[in-house]
C-alpha cells in the first residue's frame, strides 16, 4: 500500500505535465491532492492507508511542493501538524529551503527561541506609527549576521537611526545572498553607505538593489561578489556618481551578471571630458548579461558602451534626459555586437512627457522587444528633434527593417518606406537612414 501511495504521489506531484482539470489529482493544489491520496480517488475507491504509513520520502516530496511558492514560511503550518512531520521537515532544511521571515514588529529573540538555527530573511514592513520600534528590532536581527541571508529594507527610516543601522552592518554577513536598500530618510537627504559596509566583502551575494543610495566604494565591494546575478542602482544621487570607466572595470569581474540597471536621478550626473580615459583596445565582455536598463545622459551611456560588449543581450530599455544635441557614436557599435540582432519592426511613439522608439524582431512566439529608446521631454518640436537624432545616429546600420509605425498612443501601421509626419507620408529614410 505504501508503494501505491508513492505512485499516486508521483502522479499528482511529479515533474510530468499536469493533466486536465477534471482529473482527480489537482496538481495546482498539493493539499487537496494529498487529501485525495488519503481518502478517495474516484473510481479506485478509498485507499486503506493512514498518514502514518506513508514513507518519509513521499511526505518530503509533498512538503516540497507545498512550500515551493511565494510564501516563505509555508513550512511552519506543516510543522505544526504533528511531531512526526516536524521531525521530517527539520531533517531536510536545505531541500525544503527552510527560512525564518522577520518582519520587524516582534522581538527577534522571541522568533528565534522557538525554531532551529535556520537562515533569516529580514523584510520589515513599513509602519509609520512603529518606525522607531521596527528600527530597533531590525538592528537586533542584524546581530545574527552568520544566519542572515536576505535583507530588504524599503521603508521610511528615521535619519537619527541610520548611523546605528550602518554600524550594525559593518561586519561580514557570510550567508547574505540578497540585499535591497531603499531608505526614505525623513530629512530628505540620501543615505550614505560607509567604506566598511559588510566588512568590505560579500562572496555569496547574488542580488544587489540600491535606491537613492550614495555608496562611493561600491566598486571595491563588488570585486568580491563573483556570484552576482543582478545589479540594480536606481535613482542614483549626484554624490553617488560612478564614472563609466570605473563602472566598466567593476563589471569585468561579474561574469555571472544577467541583469544590470543603472538609473540616475538627474542630468547633472555626467562624465567629465577632461578626466575621461580612452577605451581599451579590447572591450570588456559581459558573457551572461541578458538585460541592460539605463536612465541618464547619453554621454554616460556612450562612455560605458565604449568599454563593454554584451553579446547575449535580449532587452535594452534606455531613457535619456533631454538635451538639444545628442552625440551618439558608440551605441551603434555596442548594439551591432549583440548576437542575432535582426530588427524587423520599429514603432515610434510620442507621449505627453517623452518620445520613444521601440525595435523588435519576430520569433516563433511572436514579436520580441529588443531595444527601447526613450527621450524625456514635453515640447512637440523637441520630441521630434530628439527622436530623429537618436534614430539617425543609433540605427543607421540597420538594414533589416521591414515595418515602421508611428503615433500616440495607438500607432498607425505603415509600410517600410513611409513615415507619417504632420499628416503626410514621407520617406522613412529621414528617421532610419540606410
Amino acid at each position: 500500500m505504501c508503494e501505491s501511495a508513492f505512485l499516486v504521489a508521483r502522479k499528482c506531484f511529479g515533474p510530468k505535465k499536469p493533466e486536465a482539470s477534471g482529473d482527480a489529482c489537482d496538481a495546482h493544489n498539493p493539499l487537496l491532492a494529498l487529501l485525495a491520496i488519503l481518502t478517495d480517488l474516484g473510481s479506485a475507491g478509498p485507499l486503506k492507508v493512514t498518514i502514518g504509513s506513508l514513507p518519509d520520502e513521499v511526505l518530503i516530496e509533498l512538503f516540497e511542493l507545498c512550500v515551493n511558492g511565494e510564501e516563505v514560511e509555508e513550512w511552519i503550518r506543516l510543522a505544526h501538524v504533528c511531531q512526526g512531520w516536524r521531525h521530517i521537515i527539520f531533517s531536510s532544511p536545505r531541500r525544503l529551503d527552510l527560512r525564518l521571515l522577520f518582519k520587524g514588529k516582534t522581538l527577534v529573540r522571541e522568533m528565534l527561541d522557538i525554531w532551529p538555527a535556520l537562515p533569516i530573511i529580514i523584510w520589515p514592513s513599513n509602519c509609520e506609527t512603529l518606525q522607531m520600534e521596527i528600527a530597533d528590532n531590525v538592528i537586533a536581527a542584524l546581530e545574527h549576521r552568520d544566519r542572515v541571508c536576505d535583507i530588504s529594507l524599503d521603508f521610511n527610516f528615521p535619519s537619527s537611526e541610520l548611523d546605528r543601522l550602518m554600524a550594525s552592518m559593518q561586519h561580514p554577513f557570510p550567508a547574505l545572498t540578497h540585499l535591497e536598500l531603499d531608505f526614505w530618510l525623513d530629512d530628505g537627504t540620501a543615505a550614505v553607505i560607509p567604506d566598511s559596509f559588510l566588512g568590505g566583502s560579500t562572496p555569496l551575494l547574488e542580488v544587489l538593489v540600491l535606491t537613492d543610495i550614495v555608496f562611493p566604494t561600491l566598486p571595491n565591494l563588488l570585486l568580491s561578489a563573483k556570484d552576482l546575478v543582478e545589479l540594480s542602482l536606481f535613482n542614483i544621487p549626484d554624490p553617488g556618481y560612478i564614472s563609466p570607466e570605473t563602472m566598466a572595470t567593476t563589471l569585468s569581474s561579474l561574469s555571472r551578471l544577467e541583469l544590470l540597471n543603472l538609473r540616475f536621478r538627474s542630468p547633472r550626473s555626467r562624465p567629465s571630458w577632461a578626466s575621461r580615459r580612452p577605451p581599451p583596445m579590447i572591450r570588456i565582455v559581459l558573457p551572461a548579461l541578458k538585460e541592460f536598463t539605463f536612465g541618464g545622459v547619453n554621454e554616460y551611456l556612450e562612455g560605458l558602451a565604449a568599454w563593454i560588449d554584451a553579446p547575449l543581450l535580449k532587452f535594452v530599455p534606455i531613457t535619456f534626459f533631454n538635451q538639444l544635441i545628442f552625440d551618439i557614436s558608440q551605441l551603434p557599435h555596442f548594439i551591432s555586437h549583440i548576437e542575432n540582432f535582426e530588427i524587423l519592426d520599429a514603432e515610434v511613439s510620442f507621449w505627453p512627457d517623452s518620445a520613444s522608439v521601440q525595435l523588435a524582431l519576430k520569433t516563433g512566439k511572436g514579436w520580441q522587444q529588443m531595444l527601447l529608446l526613450d527621450v524625456s521631454c514635453t515640447e512637440a518640436d523637441w520630441q521630434l528633434s530628439s527622436i530623429t537624432q537618436v534614430c539617425d545616429l543609433s540605427f543607421s546600420h540597420i538594414s533589416t527593417l521591414e515595418n515602421l509605425s508611428i503615433g500616440t498612443p495607438n500607432p498607425v501601421h505603415l509600410g517600410k518606406h513611409d513615415v507619417m509626419q504632420n499628416g503626410a507620408c514621407v520617406p522613412s529614410s529621414g528617421m532610419f537612414p540606410r
